[in-house]
């Protein structure tokens, strides 16, 4: 699903209206997709109390379409239509729905009688995603109205809440109404997608309008993406019956360490549970035993260790050869930072010709030094490895989330996936997905290495093309963007489970076949 910034947006109505659909059209069926969701969320919607706020310019418009609905159809019995000004200051296609409302007969009034106090549902239709800067006179002290006289009704936003500004956050953005819902049309907008302002938007409904998808969903000149159940969707198709693990791709996982042999281990079997064929960890031999112990499926390859048990640099070698039979290198979890180790990570990193996932302490030896590349590499930093790649505080990392990814996938070659709330997956030709799951329950260790896993495990069943002629020469972007859309889907349903502190790295992989399922096609 298309995420467009608020030019964008104008773009796409002045181009579609160009093409012979009018403005007036276009406002009708926003108002027209409202009502259909408050009649498909709040049913019966005639025992609902309805309050419909209106302000000046489309977003009110688009409320005297809702008003004059619910009117006209006879929807609810109780509603009441509030007007923040003059009809005679509106202009364009509000007003024209404005002289509609008096033509069928609704009833319009300036100030909110008391009996309204008393209202279920409340459609905020006072500012759209044309507002620069705080909301300010009728606008704002209708959005503190919504706020405060409203305690136990549910919030409807049209397009997005008043008072909130369509793109990121650049400065102060004074008062907004706290909505329950938004119903935006044709694409998602940005501050609807990133945090922090995605919180404030309720529950996010995205329904078309009449615009051609060309003008939009598949214009390549729109690269910001909000991961759907439908884009992945082809991922999870139906295996052939004549199915065998050799079809699914051989994983190899380089880490551990004294000390950590957790992480190679669950980075190994969050590939098995994604459904990669086969799994070797490759590890200092004294780890091996705790690594096999996790799970019997788990294959081991020993490698020597320095004194201290890290990896060293003189079984490069070995790694690269073990490399020629494996489908993808999941390499960083558990590695420690010890600089022999780092220099193997950086040999790796440059010489492995498979498809690469890297996270952890491979990271770290990356930092500071991170080569360009032409090869299949998937980077997966939190905001503080994110900020050591770059040069930059954590702080400013989480300042610039979708900016930054995109500028170290471009400079790089390699994918950007950085975690954390709305992960973004940055491409290096600019595509860029922002991933809508997740949960405080995964701020816990380990579920890094879950995710190094599952997108290894992935990548595994989808590799990257290795023939022009092959049909999805991109399906291991899908992979990478699957894996941490399941990821995130995977951590709500165990903190709804286990609760948000209960909730350890290893319990997302218990409902990862519950996640595949939402999002398999149905047979």
């Amino acid at each position: 699903m298309k995420i467009l910034t608020a030019a964008e947006m104008r773009e796409v109505d002045r181009l579609t209206i160009e093409r012979g659909i009018s403005g007036l059209i276009l406002m009708e069926n926003a108002g027209n997709r409202v009502v259909d969701f408050l009649r498909e969320t709040f049913a019966p919607l005639e025992q609902q109390r309805v309050v419909v706020i209106c302000g000046k310019g489309n977003n009110g418009g688009d409320g005297f379409v809702v008003a004059r609905q619910l009117f006209t159809r006879k929807l609810c019995r109780q509603f009441t239509v509030v007007e923040l000004f003059d009809p005679e200051t509106l202009s364009g296609d509000a007003a024209a729905n404005r002289r509609m409302l008096d033509v069928c007969g609704c009833p319009v009034v300036r100030e909110l009688p008391d009996q309204a106090n008393l209202a279920t549902l409340v459609i905020d239709a006072v500012l759209g995603t044309g507002l620069t800067g705080p909301a300010k006179g009728p606008s704002l002290d209708a959005i503190r109205l919504i706020n405060d006289r409203f305690p136990l009704a549910k919030k409807i936003a049209v397009d997005i809440p008043s008072g909130l500004p369509s793109d990121e956050q650049t400065g102060s953005i004074g008062e907004f109404v706290r909505a329950d819902y938004t119903v935006t049309f044709t694409a998602a907008k940005r501050s609807q997608c990133l945090s922090p302002l995605n919180i404030h938007m309720g529950r996010l409904i995205v329904v078309p309008i009449g615009s051609p998808a060309e003008l939009y969903e598949t214009n390549p000149n729109y690269k910001l993406n909000l991961t759907t159940p439908a884009d992945i969707r082809h991922i999870f198709a139906k295996r052939p019956c004549d199915s065998n693990k050799g079809m699914y791709g051989h994983v190899l996982v380089v880490g551990g360490s004294f000390g950590k042999s957790g992480a190679p281990a669950m980075a190994g079997l969050g590939s098995y549970r994604s459904g990669a064929g086969l799994v070797t960890v490759a590890a200092p031999k004294s780890a091996l035993p705790m690594i096999a112990a996790v799970r019997p499926e788990l294959m081991t390859e020993p490698l020597g260790e320095t004194e201290s048990g890290r990896l060293r640099l003189a079984d490069a070698d070995q790694i690269l050869d073990l490399l020629n039979k494996m489908t993808v290198l999941a390499l960083g979890p558990g590695l420690g930072t010890e600089e022999e180790t780092m220099r193997l990570v950086k040999r790796l990193y440059a010489e492995a010709e498979v498809p690469a996932v890297v996270d952890a302490d491979a990271l770290n030896a990356l930092a500071g030094d991170l080569p360009a590349t032409t090869k299949t590499r998937i980077l997966t930093p939190h905001p503080g490895e994110m900020g050591r790649l770059i040069g930059k505080s954590a702080k400013e990392v989480q300042a610039d989330r979708l900016g930054l990814a995109q500028q170290l996938a471009s400079r790089s070659g390699a994918a950007i996936v950085l975690k954390g709330d709305r992960t973004i997956i940055a491409f290096p030709d600019g595509e860029t997905w922002v991933n809508p799951t997740g949960s405080p329950a995964m701020a816990t260790g380990g579920t890094g290495d879950i995710l190094t896993g599952m997108t290894a495990g992935l990548i595994a069943q989808h590799p990257p093309a290795r023939h022009p002629a092959e049909r999805d020469p991109e399906a291991w972007k899908r992979a990478v963007i699957a894996a941490v859309w399941l990821h995130g889907r995977c951590g709500e349903l165990a903190g709804e489970h286990w609760g948000e502190e209960a909730t350890l790295a290893t319990d997302l992989l218990d409902f990862l076949p519950e996640a595949m399922n939402e999002v398999r096609p149905s047979l």
